[in-house]
């Protein structure tokens, strides 16, 4: 057997955990850098004379980027073992973030984010393919909760840590340092994965023959409800908490801090609760996160029960995205990495989708308005899980 094929085997005989803690570090370093520019906007547009808007289209230039990569990533590099690939998305996040630190204009700047998106959007595509080769079966949903552990930690450090690292230093220095993040993912990753040859027949059809799928096609559609439903909600917290909820900054911070953490706590919540029931785990997170938005844009306004809504969202939050990712590795196992890029695609149309429509509502009807709409998209998506989406393996299904 060659060296693929024998670190396939040993996945399925023990995991290898050092390998699953490599990629969840390249997720925290992909994650915050996606996402310093939010904390940094007034400093960069300053030093490069643009307009603070045109500073923001450094996050939006990355989300557009990844979804495209996601479509595509699968086919380009359907013969190259999977750890070159993952290790060259590690480099372009360094690369990424050392030209973001030294641009002198707004396209360079751009130029660095483009590099982002691509680590970013391929990164993704490729992981939940990638941890079910490093852990067997039984341990893959505990294997996504690490994984996507790097994502809650990014969620809590990078925007706070970025905002004080870039007030006392300087906003270079911040990437600078995320740089620096990006060499540790990658010196850990080039220790700890194994060779991983390419599997299934990515080509750009074979996307096409996944999506068509009933399942995989019905799913798809649930997962862009849920999380076109979260993102509305989530993009406009800050204006419901200082409207409604009416603290201040110090609030909103240690509130969204309570997210953060329950979000962390969530990511293990949905290994265990998956590893019990899949229907019951895709169907509630998405109903739960629905009924708070529902009553919070009924009820809202008093600090302590809304803080404890938003935590609890949180907590449900962070167990969505390990159960779904574990959905693809059982439900789409002969084409884990095509599927991974339909749901990585599905996340960033519901990005947009979700603050675009907030956005219109919030501009017409008001805050209290976005969170109502986006409680009903997430009942419609619980919905749409319980009677049409296909819990069962794949193996079991046909």
């Amino acid at each position: 057997m060659n060296d693929a094929t024998n670190a396939d085997a040993a996945g399925e005989e023990r995991p290898a955990w050092w390998a699953v803690v490599s990629m969840s570090l390249g997720v925290f370093g992909l994650v915050g850098s996606e996402f310093l520019p939010a904390s940094l906007l007034t400093p960069i547009a300053a030093e490069l004379g643009v307009t603070e808007g045109m500073a923001g289209q450094a996050v939006t230039t990355t989300a557009a980027v990844a979804l495209i990569t996601s479509l595509v990533i699968t086919a380009l590099i359907r013969r190259i073992d999977r750890r070159k690939v993952l290790l060259g998305f590690s480099v372009l996040l360094i690369l990424s973030n050392l030209l973001v630190a030294v641009a002198p204009n707004l396209p360079l700047l751009l130029a660095g984010r483009i590099a982002l998106g691509v680590a970013l959007g391929g990164f993704w595509t490729l992981s939940a393919a990638t941890v079910m080769r490093l852990v067997p079966e039984r341990f893959v949903p505990r294997a996504l909760s690490v994984l996507f552990t790097g994502v809650s930690a990014a969620t809590l450090f990078a925007a706070p840590a970025g905002s004080y690292l870039g007030d006392l230093a300087g906003w270079r220095v911040v990437f600078l340092a995320a740089a620096g993040l990006g060499a540790l993912a990658l010196v850990t990753q080039f220790l700890a994965l194994p060779s991983l040859a390419p599997r299934g027949h990515s080509r750009f059809g074979t996307m096409i023959e996944v999506v068509s799928r009933r399942t995989v096609g019905l799913a798809m559609i649930a997962i862009l409800l849920v999380f076109t439903g979260h993102f509305a909600f989530f993009t406009y917290i800050r204006p419901f908490l200082e409207n409604v909820t009416q603290v201040g900054v110090t609030g909103i911070s240690v509130i969204l801090l309570g997210f953060g953490i329950a979000n962390l706590a969530g990511n293990y919540l949905g290994a265990f609760l998956f590893e019990r029931s899949m229907r019951f785990t895709l169907t509630v997170m998405p109903l739960v996160m629905g009924t708070l938005a529902l009553v919070l844009s009924r009820l809202g306004g008093n600090v302590a029960v809304d803080a404890a809504m938003v935590a609890i969202w949180g907590l449900a939050f962070g167990a969505v995205p390990v159960a779904w990712s574990t959905w693809i590795t059982r439900a789409v196992p002969d084409e884990t990495e095509s599927a991974g890029g339909l749901f990585v695609a599905a996340i960033n149309l519901a990005i947009a989708t979700g603050a675009a429509a907030g956005g219109f509502i919030f501009d017409t009807s008001g805050i209290e308005s976005v969170f109502a709409v986006s409680g009903a998209v997430l009942i419609v998506a619980a919905v749409t899980i319980l009677t049409a989406v296909v819990t069962r393996p794949a193996a079991e299904a046909a």
